[in-house]
């Protein structure tokens, strides 16, 4: 499955994810904590998780490069999973020259930027793809300027750093 080389393009931190013609490449990453505070983990099994989080980044025609779940302990503040995880993925990302990184959760501005530094690629979290998502189908001019709000809401937090 690997596609025509002249296809690839990388994205750029500052830019919104490109999609149609260029099918830009993407790795999905599932983080599954193995126990929350009460004990019984996850509710939803991780396959069933990462297979509609394919589907999401499907949705709007990015090209699925790579998969996978990776299993958390906890939590960790700077870059919600371990360091690690965070160097295999990198070497993931590289290799299959990914442009953009879907972490299927909800990630802080912070982490959202430092993993961004790790892995030189986008990254997106569960809202910010849901948003690309509404946004690209968006058609009437009320239905885009909504879909447009609730996007500078979202990214008023992280455009700090720029």
């Amino acid at each position: 499955m690997e596609p025509n080389k002249a296809s690839r393009k990388k994205s750029r931190h500052d830019q919104p994810v490109e999609r149609a013609g260029d099918a830009t490449r993407v790795v999905v990453i599932v983080p599954a904590l193995t126990r929350t505070r009460g004990g019984e983990g996850n509710l939803r099994d991780p396959q069933a998780r990462l297979e509609e989080a394919v589907g999401l980044a499907a949705a709007i025609e990015l090209h699925v490069a790579y998969a996978g779940v990776v299993t958390l302990g906890q939590i960790r503040p700077a870059t919600y999973i371990g360091t690690g995880k965070v160097e295999e993925i990198a070497g993931i990302v590289k290799s299959e020259e990914a442009g953009v990184v879907f972490v299927d959760c909800a990630l802080s501005p912070v982490q959202q930027r430092n993993l961004e530094k790790e892995w030189a690629a986008k990254v997106i979290d569960r809202t910010g793809l849901i948003l690309e998502i509404f946004g690209a189908r968006a058609r009437t001019k009320e239905g885009t300027l909504q879909v447009e709000l609730a996007h500078l809401n979202y990214q008023r937090s992280r455009l700090v750093r720029s």
